[in-house]
């Protein structure tokens, strides 16, 4: 689970979304290109969203045991538990696929699933700042859906 949540961040979606928006920029399909763009739009704008959130809630971290709770806007990273942005960023990412198209979309879909769950194994968020993240992510999903994908 360590393995999963140090690599199931925004880095590592930019990377893939960029790749498959070359390939099928370089194969020359337009919908599958718009797709890959939205998805790495989504992600983007959850993780900022998240990352707000995060620093005007001020939430303790599950391993912090000092001052644990809400604490108001905080920059220290043991204060910015609520929403996790891992989650937030991957559900964006692979939900706006499932908008697009929900038969590749919904497996994939596991994925940030795995990763919210390895987020509460580490110790870096409560069940509801996952829970929470998610469904930033689903919201900022289906925003960009709507308006970039055809």
């Amino acid at each position: 689970m360590e393995a999963v949540s140090r690599y199931g961040d925004w880095p590592e979606h930019v990377v893939v979304g960029l790749v498959l928006l070359g390939i099928s920029a370089w194969r020359g399909s337009k919908r599958w290109t718009r797709i890959f763009a939205a998805m790495l739009i989504a992600c983007a704008l959850a993780g900022v969203s998240a990352r707000v959130v995060k620093i005007t809630t001020g939430r303790s971290r599950p391993n912090v045991q000092t001052e644990a709770g809400w604490n108001g806007p905080r920059l220290s990273a043991r204060y910015n538990a609520f929403p996790s942005g891992h989650t937030a960023a991957s559900t964006a990412f692979f939900a706006t696929l499932a908008f697009a198209s929900w038969r590749i979309g919904l497996g994939f879909l596991a994925i940030p699933l795995l990763i919210a769950f390895s987020r509460m194994s580490v110790a870096a968020h409560h069940l509801s700042d996952v829970v929470g993240a998610a469904l930033i992510g689903v919201g900022v999903a289906y925003f960009v859906a709507r308006r970039t994908i055809p």
